[in-house]
């Protein structure tokens, strides 16, 4: 049968009909106090192949945090240093403190093939949909802005006039949920439910036709 299809269509292809699956940058972003590091965490424990993009900051260390793994923390010279070198994929001020993506870490990544998720704020992913039109943006929300108010005051970390501030900031960053790829709900209590649909969004995003390289073949 094998060659009698052969004998009236000519030799049948040996060529993977779908391409090797291409990596991509993941964006996961939202207001403070959403829970993207907790998101994060809990995908890198399903997913070990990722690359998280560690985030370098001027502010001093939370308890708890640790440096490499939560934040690179180095002082604001550093950080200017690196500016000035071009060393950064992007960069901003935020709550008075410099926070930015080390451009090595994306770049390295993405050469091995491997997926790059990074954690940025609204402006950050904005500048990034800039730089890298192909990566994927998803806004992490809470259920509502009284439990967002709640997560950031059971920190305990900042005073009052802090507190306030970040309110407002998220308040206006709520308002760019609609630039974004996906919105993604992190309720309290169902953090496998968002790290379920982050992972969703890496498959179907890696599995779409113009990704592949198809697009326009028939």
């Amino acid at each position: 049968m094998w060659r009698a299809v052969e004998e009236q269509l000519g030799p049948l292809s040996e060529a993977p009909m779908v391409p090797a699956l291409q990596p991509l940058v993941l964006v996961v972003s939202g207001p403070s106090g959403v829970g993207k590091d907790a998101v994060i965490k809990e995908l890198q424990a399903t997913r070990p192949d990722l690359h998280f993009v560690v985030t370098a900051t001027s502010r001093p260390k939370r308890p708890g945090e640790q440096h490499g793994v939560d934040y690179l923390f180095v002082t604001a010279q550093q950080f200017e240093e690196w500016i000035a070198a071009g060393a950064l994929l992007e960069h901003a001020v935020v709550y008075g403190e410099y926070k930015g993506i080390p451009l090595s870490q994306v770049t390295n990544a993405l050469s091995r093939g491997t997926d790059v998720i990074l954690r940025l704020d609204v402006q950050g992913a904005a500048t990034v949909r800039r730089l890298l039109p192909g990566a994927v943006l998803v806004f992490l929300v809470a259920e509502t802005e009284a439990q967002l108010v709640r997560r950031l005051v059971d920190r305990k970390t900042e005073p009052l006039d802090k507190m306030l501030t970040r309110v407002q900031t998220a308040r206006e960053e709520s308002k760019c949920a609609a630039d974004f790829d996906y919105v993604v709900l992190n309720r309290d209590g169902e953090l496998h439910a968002a790290v379920e649909q982050l992972a969703a969004i890496i498959l179907a995003e890696k599995l779409k036709v113009a990704r592949l390289g198809l697009a326009g073949a028939a």
